[in-house]
């Protein structure tokens, strides 16, 4: 539900929720197709947003109910590209379309790594 701290001066969610609402939803997929956080900590390879394409669509307004469709649609050697809507179930109407890019990156040293055997093995494709 959207929630009057979500929106901006003009009475609609800020764009800024919008992203929050997106990486909440990015975070429970990761953790539905299996992905640990505990796993980041203990190998220091972590999952981070390179890339955010986002469309707006409609406003959202206090007080409505919100969903966030998110699905893994593109992998290559050291990217994973995510897509969302955002929808208003009661009439159907996409609010919002955005199209992530995450890379796998070392925590010590800053650089992207390959996904792991591990992690392609678990998303399905080969590394």
């Amino acid at each position: 539900m959207v929630m009057f701290f979500d929106t901006d001066s003009g009475g609609v969610v800020h764009n800024i929720a919008y992203l929050r609402f997106i990486e909440t939803a990015r975070t429970m997929l990761a953790l539905q197709m299996g992905m640990k956080f505990e796993d980041w900590h203990s190998t220091g390879i972590f999952p981070v947003v390179v890339r955010t394409e986002i469309d707006y669509r409609k406003p959202a307004l206090p007080g409505e109910k919100i969903v966030v469709n998110g699905r893994l649609s593109e992998v290559s050697g050291v990217r994973m590209w995510f897509n969302f809507e955002i929808v208003r179930p009661a009439d159907g109407t996409v609010l919002v379309t955005c199209k992530q890019a995450l890379a796998m990156v070392n925590k010590a040293d800053g650089k992207p790594q390959r996904l792991s055997k591990e992690l392609a093995e678990l998303l399905n494709i080969s590394a």
